[in-house]
């Protein structure tokens, strides 16, 4: 298996606790968990496979520390890059935009290049719209942690038994 990193930023409690489960679930210690708030081109770049935590923030927006790298990843060449993505809403608070930062930065990473990896059903979740989905799928991991909070553990087993295949 290649180099993999899983990239959240560290002072997310919610986000920290699924990047925490998909590194146990991989049973692999040499996956680098790696701060999405000190990530620099060159520590992003060395990485063959990625998975990233992108949370949506307020009505549908990338969190801070990622729109800061967004012209960064703008300008890198991200072909051969096999990046999955991860990402928390809220489908009942937020049902008009449910994990539309999951969909921002796979735009972002498609643009760029990058394969993106681990698609997931959106059967199970009850939303109005996300920019996250490409016809029944989202682009990443849905995590709903206020409404959906028991299924986590099992979804992230799943999601990782799937990205070992993806990723190999």
């Amino acid at each position: 298996m290649n180099k993999i990193a899983i990239i959240y930023s560290f002072n997310t409690k919610k986000t920290g606790k699924i990047a925490a489960q998909i590194q146990e679930s991989f049973n692999d210690d040499t996956i680098a968990l790696v701060n999405a708030e000190e990530i620099r081109d060159e520590i992003f770049l060395s990485y063959d496979q990625i998975i990233m935590g992108v949370p949506t923030w307020f009505d549908g927006e990338l969190p801070n520390y990622w729109d800061e790298f967004v012209p960064a990843l703008e300008a890198m060449d991200l072909t051969g890059k096999r990046i999955a993505l991860f990402g928390l809403g809220d489908q009942k608070g937020y049902p008009e935009n449910f994990l539309d930062g999951v969909g921002m930065m796979a735009e972002i990473l498609e643009a760029q290049g990058a394969t993106l990896v681990g698609f997931t059903s959106r059967e199970g979740y009850d939303f109005e719209s996300s920019r996250a989905l490409r016809g029944d799928h989202f682009v990443g991991l849905a995590i709903d942690y206020e409404n959906q909070g028991s299924m986590n553990k099992d979804r992230v087993a799943s999601w990782v038994d799937q990205l070992k295949k993806e990723f190999a």
